[in-house]
């Protein structure tokens, strides 16, 4: 039977979802739209992401740095092993929050056992995952390196040492949409309407929308449409307390404050993902696509500050890939495949990790936060003026 699930099983997910939906909107007199997306992707037995369903590669509804190329998964273990040194070596603990089917911790672990064995002996790796079945898929690819794997929930982790490790995780938590109208904030909820969901403002459901904005300094000017994502707030919070010493590397889709809350910026950055295809309407198929929006990285450095983080680097994600050393892989690569298809495919496939206006390359960000490490020099800064040119791509 094929992972990917029946058509008619999600409509059926779809239906009930909808049903309960409808039914929780009429006896609260509407839901905010956090607690709408809340439940769409994370209801326990209907929402996205509890579903036995891949999300993820060519079978799913999208792809990660990932699922593109397994040198994604390489450069971010010479990250690790970089971090490894600069904290003096020993036992080192990686977190990875968010693992989707599993392909980055089988990329790293891979490439630190083939190329670091002092690290690899060294590691412990964490996957924090709910999903019972994807638990199962993960453990089934991971099998080679089970010995060094396990599995926890986000509050059984224990206070450790090392690297909380995330690649698009923080664009899935449930947000707050509001928009300032005559000068006042105020708060999209989701009510019912004949053929589904509709919108209602209204006054926001909590002071913390406000307090958030103040806090940040910057927000939605005048008949603009953004979205506040207080989880992320908290999350980074809760885990700075648990790394005792060591280090967080957020990768993830989004912008600095002020440009994500830029006038031009009308309708906020939400959009939906259902088989490749992106919209902007999250009340069709509710329970069936993915949701997402662009991750405020001031809010994540600002919050950092506040729990007892350093920012050491932040960036785009081909500079950080390219620092890593993504030019003298490529060069590699290439060397070794003889076939020119074979070899154009190839370059085509990283092309997609670097791509700038608009592509991967630019579009995802990567933030380094750490404690107790002092200012490292880390490997992902390295300057331009160092890195080699890369061939014609």
């Amino acid at each position: 039977m094929s992972t990917h699930g029946s058509t008619s099983s999600k409509i059926s997910d779809r239906d009930h979802l909808q049903e309960w939906l409808r039914e929780e909107i009429g006896r609260q007199g509407g839901l905010t739209f956090a607690e709408f997306m809340a439940n769409c992707l994370y209801h326990p037995q209907h929402g996205y992401y509890q579903s036995p369903q891949v999300r993820i590669g060519r079978q799913g509804d999208f792809f990660t740095s990932s699922s593109v190329h397994r040198v994604f998964g390489s450069l971010v273990a010479r990250q690790l092993v970089d971090m490894w040194r600069c904290m003096g070596g020993g036992e080192f603990v990686v977190v990875e929050q968010g693992p989707g089917e599993g392909h980055l911790a089988l990329d790293i672990l891979d490439d630190l056992r083939q190329t670091e064995p002092e690290f690899y002996s060294e590691l412990r790796y964490f996957l924090v995952e709910q999903n019972i079945v994807s638990r199962q898929r993960q453990s089934e690819l991971l099998i080679k390196h089970q010995a060094k794997v396990d599995w926890a929930l986000e509050d059984e982790i224990e206070p450790f040492s090392g690297c909380l490790l995330s690649n698009e995780l923080i664009d899935a938590f449930p947000v707050h949409v509001v928009e300032v109208r005559g000068g006042e904030l105020q708060e999209v909820f989701v009510v019912n309407s004949n053929d589904g969901f509709a919108e209602d403002l209204r006054a926001p459901s909590t002071s913390d929308l406000q307090t958030h904005l103040d806090w940040l300094g910057c927000g939605p000017v005048e008949g603009n449409r953004a979205e506040i994502n207080l989880e992320a707030v908290r999350w980074l919070h809760r885990i700075s307390a648990r790394l005792q010493r060591g280090f967080i590397l957020t990768i993830d889709y989004g912008y600095p404050s002020k440009e994500l809350f830029a006038p031009q910026r009308r309708q906020g950055t939400l959009l939906c993902y259902d088989k490749h295809q992106a919209h902007d309407n999250p009340y069709q198929n509710a329970g069936c696509q993915d949701i997402t929006t662009h991750v405020d990285f001031g809010a994540l450095q600002k919050a950092g500050e506040d729990a007892g983080l350093q920012t050491l680097w932040f960036g785009e994600q081909y500079r950080f890939l390219m620092g890593l050393g993504f030019v003298e892989e490529l060069m590699v690569l290439q060397a070794r495949e003889q076939d020119p298809l074979r070899q154009r495919q190839l370059r085509l496939s990283l092309k997609n990790l670097i791509m700038p206006d608009g592509g991967m390359g630019d579009t995802f960000k990567v933030l380094v936060q750490g404690k107790g490490v002092g200012q490292p020099d880390l490997a992902c800064a390295r300057s331009i003026s160092e890195i080699p040119l890369p061939p014609p791509m």
